[in-house]
């Protein structure tokens, strides 16, 4: 039983001023495995006022310095990698191939800013002035529960390569996550008060980050509600934003597509992370002259999604976090067939064979349009809909035909094709071909997808102030 009883203020781990608790839970087995004592707005005060003494000396420190310490962050990381790996796992549940990724992607992350600060000239002369990037003072990050390391560590190391200090509230739900997370990176000898971590409700600490004078930025990974709050609440005190929040990703099969190659493709693009990624690939939109073999391809691909415990180093789609998101799951899927669409495979409940655990089947739904609710608003689990159209024009129409716009697929054959009809698909990402991941790359949304940009320079100057000189 893991009992996280500490937050993580001004370089030490400290008893919280608040005394809530809450439970956590293995979701594979639905046992509770443990219990977090929450911050509150005093613990929350605390954290701010840590990051505030310790920006004026932060935020003049060297390149050098920086780096030195981002590169400190990666190896604490990568040192406890296997133990990363066995809390994410029982505490989220998700796939080997995820979790895998996800810790290797945590401490690879501090690296990738220290490349782009090495870089990176903060100063600049444009015509008679002098033009430099200079921090913009103490931040709040607000990170989610389906990929903990990854957000954590991505706002991190963009606020450390910048010379802002920081205060994080992670999900509660990964608190088992947070606290080794944290015990790795205080192990990097990183100035007292650069970073503080908060364990806390979103409504109390979370809440308290947003609206606090003292809080110059606030960078969020979330649901498009929650952003829409921060950034009312942020708008008092003008605070810079960056949400990167919900998606509906259009996966886009061409005529052309080669279905060897393409259908598992779609299908991973979708299901990623068991469905629970704003970034998935949910709509499949497949032309009415493929429909029939598109379907066939789908529903036999569908099989090899192997639903189970991260303990089988071939299951593909693990639990949901929580009872409330498998709850959330299954009215969604109970409501498509509300809306007269069609099971190509799965549908409501477990898995066979599964009689524990907060498991969604994998599930296609046919016969659908974009005027469903299935198809419109993000569900957040293993369910993809699968949407007919007539040529391209019309692909691009359902595709655009959205209030998200964070990442996209195109699935087919020619490259310089597929490369135009990318200009027309208004997502902040464009993946084609199932192409990798690329970290130097700007990430964020169009529309109700998100503000700002993560990754990269982009992110890097989303923690900056232009300040022009003019003598």
């Amino acid at each position: 039983m893991h009992t996280i009883e500490k937050i993580y203020i001004d370089g030490q781990f400290i008893i919280p001023h608040g005394t809530e608790t809450a439970d956590l839970f293995n979701p594979s087995t639905e046992e509770k495995i443990g219990t977090v004592r929450l911050g509150d707005v005093e613990d929350a005060r605390a954290a701010i006022a840590a990051a505030k003494r310790a920006f004026p000396t932060f935020s003049r420190s060297s390149k050098a310095e920086r780096i030195a310490i981002l590169k400190r962050l990666s190896a604490a990381v990568a040192a406890r990698s296997q133990e990363l790996t066995a809390a994410m796992a029982e505490e989220y549940g998700a796939p080997q191939y995820f979790t895998g990724f996800s810790v290797a992607n945590a401490s690879a992350t501090f690296l990738t800013l220290a490349k782009v600060l090495e870089e990176y000239e903060f100063t600049q002369r444009i015509g008679r002035a002098e033009v430099t990037m200079q921090p913009v003072g103490v931040a709040a990050a607000i990170t989610p529960w389906n990929n903990n390391y990854g957000f954590i560590c991505t706002k991190l190391a963009t606020a450390i390569a910048a010379g802002t200090t920081l205060v994080m509230k992670p999900s509660e739900m990964s608190a088992i996550q947070t606290q080794l997370l944290t015990e790795c990176l205080h192990e990097a000898d990183v100035p007292k008060g650069v970073f503080n971590i908060v364990n806390g409700r979103g409504d109390v600490v979370g809440a308290e980050f947003s609206r606090h004078p003292d809080i110059a930025k606030v960078t969020f990974t979330g649901s498009t509600a929650v952003g829409k709050e921060i950034l009312r609440v942020g708008a008092e005190t003008l605070k810079r934003v960056t949400l990167e929040l919900g998606g509906k990703g259009p996966n886009i099969i061409l005529e052309d597509a080669d279905l060897n190659t393409v259908i598992p493709n779609v299908l991973m693009m979708g299901l990623m992370n068991s469905g629970q990624a704003c970034v998935a690939g949910t709509r499949v939109l497949v032309p009415e002259s493929r429909m029939a073999e598109v379907l066939e391809r789908l529903k036999d691909g569908i099989k090899t999604f192997k639903p189970g415990e991260s303990t089988e180093a071939e299951v593909m789609i693990g639990p949901m976090v929580s009872s409330k998101q498998y709850e959330r799951v299954q009215s969604y899927i109970r409501l498509g067939l509300e809306e007269g669409a069609e099971l190509l495979a799965g549908g409501p409940g477990r898995p066979e064979g599964i009689d524990r655990g907060w498991f969604s089947q994998p599930t296609i739904f046919t016969k659908v349009n974009n005027t469903m609710r299935i198809a419109r608003e993000e569900i957040f689990g293993p369910v993809l809909c699968v949407i007919p159209y007539r040529d391209e024009e019309e692909a691009i129409q359902i595709a655009n035909d959205t209030s998200y716009g964070l990442q996209s697929y195109l699935n087919g054959s020619d490259m310089a094709h597929m490369r135009k009809l990318a200009e027309r698909i208004d997502t902040g990402r464009v993946v084609i071909n199932a192409a990798p991941h690329e970290p130097l790359a700007p990430f964020g949304g169009f529309k109700q997808s998100g503000i700002g940009r993560e990754y990269g320079v982009f992110g890097l100057e989303a923690f900056l102030e232009r300040k022009a000189v003019l003598a």
